[in-house]
């Protein structure tokens, strides 16, 4: 089993940038996709982003295309997430998963216990 253990998050001004990190052991992470989701309070977790095992190929919702970038190094078994221009409502728990498959967003079933990242007004 992947273990995940997300990094980066915090509190940051509207328009501003935060760079997650999302460290994985136990197995090498390039066997796998990775993704990033966010839940904020009092809603369904939701897909931000996914990249396939070589990197070759990036999804992201529509609600971060443009502002987010998600990239990995497989040599450093690590996944990012770039945001920038970040807004309040980007402000929500952010998760790192894995999966056997890039999309769709409902084959994740590997988690890593989260991030906060709150954008403030």
């Amino acid at each position: 089993q992947l273990q995940l253990v997300e990094s980066g998050g915090g509190l940051v001004q509207a328009g501003g940038s935060l760079r997650l990190s999302c460290a994985a052991s136990g197995r090498t992470v390039s066997s796998y996709a990775m993704g990033w989701f966010r839940q904020a309070p009092g809603q369904a977790r939701e897909f931000v982003a996914a990249i396939s095992w070589s990197g070759g190929s990036t999804y992201y919702a529509d609600s971060v295309k443009g502002r987010c970038t998600i990239s990995r190094d497989n040599a450093k078994n690590t996944v990012y997430l770039q945001m920038n221009s970040l807004e309040p409502e980007d402000t929500a728990v952010y998760y790192c998963a894995s999966a056997r498959a890039t999309m769709p967003p409902r084959l994740y079933d590997n988690w890593g216990q989260g991030t906060q990242v709150t954008v403030s007004s």
